[in-house]
């Protein structure tokens, strides 16, 4: 190969060098800036193809989407000065690319470590002013709309980001303080129980009582009525014998004899001692003249 063949290879190959190192390209979803010698020369480079000085001008890019920051659950203290465990999660993205650079250095796990270190912040000065219930339920929307409003603004002071939302995941008591509301909870749902089996057993022994009372009432009526029906049966009953009796004497008194006969001999090993004339064989006397 001559010399002049190794020439224009060698001069084609700076040429391709200085062309990759002069040419660089920012997508829709990137930030970039432009640094030269270390400094911003020029910030907030738009997307599409640009050109820059080789090995003097350097080109740093950020992602330009809605980042995620995931920030662990921290302990925070109420108005009345109860304690809770509140995982909250922030969502930002990078506006200011100038800003963000000089303040991060354009490392994203450090600007989300300083953006943490402003959401813990802003938590523990917005529920230190609020009541335990008032952060769970009662002004819990209105909370993360007055947090996001100023995180909002420190972070675009200090950070170059805008922070889009802030939100609680979950707000939970310590695991001492939990176990403690718990028995609390229990003990409170004890006594209550403790307090309908109680009035449950008041109302059983009023309506045990009320049932007994009840029963002899009924019992005593039916025994009432029982001995008024079965007086009025005697005293029918009678009423028959004795106009039986006025109409024909002696066929009521055979009658009755017959009717005595029946039942005393009703059993073959019953045995009477009697007189032989007694009244009590009349009828048999008798038959027998």
């Amino acid at each position: 190969m001559s010399v002049k063949t190794i020439v224009a290879v060698i001069a084609g190959a700076l040429i391709l060098l200085l062309g990759a190192n002069s040419l660089f390209f920012v997508s829709e979803f990137e930030r970039a800036v432009l640094l030269k010698f270390g400094a911003v020369a020029r910030a907030d480079v738009p997307p599409g193809m640009h050109i820059k000085l080789p090995f003097v001008e350097e080109v740093r890019r950020f992602d330009a989407r809605v980042l995620t920051l995931d920030a662990p659950a921290e302990r925070f203290l109420t108005l009345e000065k109860k304690a809770v465990m509140v995982d909250s999660f922030a969502k930002f993205r990078v506006t200011d690319v100038e800003k963000y650079y000089t303040s991060t250095s354009g490392d994203e796990n450090r600007a989300k470590d300083l953006l943490k270190q402003r959401v813990n912040t802003g938590l523990r000065n917005e529920i230190s002013k609020r009541s335990l219930h008032e952060v769970v339920s009662g002004e819990r929307d209105q909370l993360m709309t007055i947090l996001t409003k100023n995180l909002d603004f420190v972070a675009k002071t200090e950070l170059g980001v805008e922070v889009v939302d802030v939100r609680v995941k979950r707000i939970d008591l310590p695991d001492e303080v939990s176990e403690s509301v718990y028995n609390r909870m229990n003990t409170e749902r004890e006594i209550e129980a403790a307090e309908h089996r109680a009035k449950g057993k008041e109302l059983a022994v009023g309506i045990r009582a009320d049932a007994d009372r009840q029963e002899v009432v009924i019992l005593a009526e039916a025994y009432r009525d029982a001995e008024r029906i079965r007086g009025s049966g005697d005293a029918e009953a009678a009423g028959i014998y004795a106009a039986a009796y006025n109409r024909d004497p002696e066929f009521y008194r055979f009658y009755r004899s017959m009717a005595a006969y029946r039942e005393t001999f009703a059993s073959k090993g019953d045995v009477l001692l009697v007189q032989p004339d007694s009244d009590f064989f009349n009828y048999m006397s008798k038959i027998e003249n």
